[in-house]
C-alpha cells in the first residue's frame, strides 16, 4: 500500500517534528508497521463513522491518533492529533 498526505497532515507532522521527537519515532514506527502489515494490532486501527465514515484511525499511543482514507493502493492520511481533536469534526 502506499501512502500519501494532506497538506494538513503534513503541516501537523512537521509541527510534531519539531516538538516531539520521541513521538515522530513512534509515528515512524507505526508507519512502517502499517505498510508491512496493514492489520497489525499494534496499529489498533478501526473504522470510524458519523462525519468520518469511510475514513480509518491507526492509534499511535494512547491520546494520538491518524486518520486516513483508502482510496484503491493509496491510503491517504488527512488528520494526526490527539484523540479529541481528530474525532471533533
Amino acid at each position: 500500500m502506499k501512502l500519501q498526505f494532506s497538506p494538513y497532515f503534513e503541516k501537523r507532522l512537521k509541527e510534531i517534528s519539531k516538538r516531539d521527537k520521541s513521538l515522530l519515532e513512534k509515528i515512524n514506527k507505526q508507519f512502517n508497521l502499517f505498510v508491512n502489515n496493514p492489520r497489525h494490532p499494534s496499529l489498533r486501527m478501526h473504522k470510524l463513522e458519523g462525519g468520518l465514515d469511510n475514513f480509518w484511525s491507526i492509534s499511535v499511543n494512547r491520546s494520538i491518533r491518524m486518520i486516513y482514507r483508502e482510496i484503491e493502493d493509496t491510503a491517504y492520511f488527512t488528520d494526526i492529533g490527539k484523540h479529541e481533536e481528530v474525532y471533533k469534526k
